[in-house]
């Protein structure tokens, strides 16, 4: 692992403890629980991928809440640049993370197997 990578990890790391403690100062409901799941920067570290737990959000609303958490980006660009005294922050593009509803599909499929395997024993 090379130094910019480090320094990625680290920018990431940070981000996945200040987006939601940013988040918590907004009013809005919605928006202000949400659990960051995970953050990939891009190479230059410009761009940044928020993952969301989607738990309580119905798939209705989650449109609802991406369009809001777009409106408040900015004042979540500053609040970071504040708290970590950055010269810039990197633009945030959020995303719902899907990848625990597959991870729950493929245990309960590894569930019925072993079910079946013990039922044919």
């Amino acid at each position: 692992m090379n130094q910019a990578e480090i320094k990625r990890k680290r920018t990431e790391s940070v981000l996945r403890e200040l987006i939601p403690e940013a988040l918590g100062t907004l009013d809005d409901e919605r928006i202000n629980a949400l659990n960051v799941t995970e953050v990939l920067c891009s190479r230059g570290r410009y761009d940044a991928r928020v993952f969301l737990d989607p738990a309580g959000i119905e798939p209705e609303e989650q449109e609802e809440v991406l369009r809001r958490l777009r409106k408040v980006a900015g004042y979540l660009k500053t609040y970071i640049k504040e708290a970590e005294g950055w010269y810039k922050a990197p633009n945030f593009t959020f995303e719902f993370d899907d990848e625990l509803e597959r991870i729950s599909r493929i245990d309960e499929l590894f569930k019925k197997i072993e079910k079946e395997i013990g039922d044919a024993s």
